[in-house]
């Protein structure tokens, strides 16, 4: 078992790298930040120490991204309903649940969306309340076990096909709600023990020279490519994570549980090929056809009117009506979930 002094070297390094990409493309510091910690910690010492400090840096890409707020904030609402519920019963589960099998929820659960969205499937959304309230339920409970979203809210977001700035401000505003109610959740329940309080003091200097680093060179390099490569080296690392929780849950036996790593770069580097050849041939083309109307952009169209995307409530005004009765309720939950569990027994 590695030493305390290594454990937060290697922390150290993995959360300022998690910044730096960060700060470059808006998201990806729990999920690169939990594989690696997680090898050194359990998800009851990680989880606060991680959310206090997303809620920093999720206010600063909120801030930096508020153009795009006007545009997508009734989209993402459904979504911040269901976190309610959500993170109220994932957060019961992170108390309860044995450490070890949190581990290994949080690699298995991990592991298929950044695949999923490193293979870049496209499925177009558009119902807002029917998808985002389920959508929101899950998510919640995903963040408040694990601390990530980013891989879910990406494919989602890219499935809608938001615009650059869209899509940042919808993911900074789901993520500033999910964060910091799960923190104030994780205060209630006591969460907060000395072990967490000293690995924030690790991660905070690491993030403040991280995410300006990162928003600085990112001007200078190509940001899809830059996201893709940061996909593989997070699925190479989940892989090798649920590799080792497979051993230490006794669920298979070494060398055999690293078939699991093995499998997840095969597939990586498959789809590293497609993405190097045929998808960035296609997106060369795309960019040259799209030049004459759309001169200094990158990526498709950023004069689309985002009220062409838009997305109906098949339900209308009721769907609207359905959304704010479950948010009530949802708050409802959330409040008698907490304080059931922090009431000290009569």
């Amino acid at each position: 078992m590695a030493s305390v002094d290594t454990a937060v070297i290697v922390v150290a390094g993995i959360t300022l790298f998690a910044a730096f990409v960060n700060g470059a493309i808006g998201y990806g510091f729990s999920s690169l930040t939990v594989p690696i910690a997680l090898l050194f910690y359990t998800n009851r010492i990680l989880n606060p120490a991680v959310v206090v400090i997303e809620v920093f840096i999720n206010l600063y890409v909120l801030l930096v991204n508020l153009s795009g707020v006007p545009a997508i904030w009734k989209r993402v609402f459904p979504i911040l309903v269901g976190l309610l519920p959500g993170i109220a019963i994932g957060t019961f589960a992170l108390a309860s649940l044995q450490p070890g099998w949190i581990k290994f929820g949080t690699y298995a659960i991990i592991l298929p969306l950044i695949l999923i969205q490193a293979a870049g499937l496209r499925r177009p959304i558009r119902s807002t309340w029917l998808i985002g309230l389920p959508f929101g339920t899950a998510l919640g409970i995903l963040y408040s076990v694990t601390t990530v979203s980013g891989p879910p809210l990406a494919i989602l977001f890219n499935n809608q096909g938001l615009v650059k700035d869209e899509f940042r401000a919808g993911l900074a505003l789901v993520r500033v709600a999910e964060s910091t109610v799960t923190a104030i959740v994780y205060f209630h329940l006591g969460l907060f023990v000395s072990e967490s309080q000293n690995l924030m003091l690790v991660i905070i200097p690491t993030v403040t020279v991280g995410i300006p680093l990162g928003a600085y060179v990112i001007r200078r390099l190509d940001a899809e490519t830059f996201r893709r490569i940061c996909m593989s080296f997070d699925a190479w690392v989940v892989g090798f994570g649920l590799s080792r929780v497979l051993v230490e849950l006794n669920l298979m036996e070494s060398p055999g549980a690293y078939s699991v790593m093995a499998v997840t770069i095969f597939i990586d580097i498959y789809l590293l090929y497609i993405f190097f050849t045929v998808q960035r041939a296609a997106s060369e083309r795309s960019q040259t056809l799209w030049a004459p109307l759309t001169p200094g952009h990158r990526s498709g169209p950023p004069d689309r009117n985002p009220s062409d995307l838009t997305e109906r409530d098949p339900f209308g005004p009721l769907g609207r009506l359905l959304g704010y009765v479950v948010m009530i309720a949802a708050i409802a939950m959330l409040v008698f979930t907490v304080s059931g569990i922090i009431r000290p027994p009569g």
